[in-house]
């Protein structure tokens, strides 16, 4: 009789168990989450991004106007959102449907 060292792990989305490497493939496809612009480009680390429209920062009393150009953002592992820089505002966090790549 052959024996499998493979460890098992509960999958809660799926309600079965499976093995640690389809837990780790798994949970590796969900981190890498496409983010795509208002256009269907696909964003990535480190990209620029200008504005599409004039967006109220909530909490900052500012606008960003449109054409605002956006340096260097990082994903945040949502389909729709980047974590953004910006001189003056903290924490500014814009949804990607407000933004093309530059």
């Amino acid at each position: 009789m052959s024996e499998t060292s493979d460890d098992y792990v509960y999958d809660e989305a799926s309600g079965e168990w499976i093995t640690a490497a389809e837990a780790a493939s798994n949970a590796a496809a969900d981190q890498q989450a496409e983010v795509r612009d208002a256009v269907g480009n696909l964003l990535a680390d480190g990209d620029s991004v200008i504005t599409i429209k004039d967006l109220k920062v909530k909490g900052a009393g500012q606008t960003l106007r449109k054409g605002t150009v956006i340096k260097s953002i990082r994903l945040t592992g949502d389909s729709q959102e980047i974590d953004c820089r910006y001189e003056g505002i903290k924490g500014l966090v814009l949804r990607a449907e407000f933004v093309r790549k530059h």
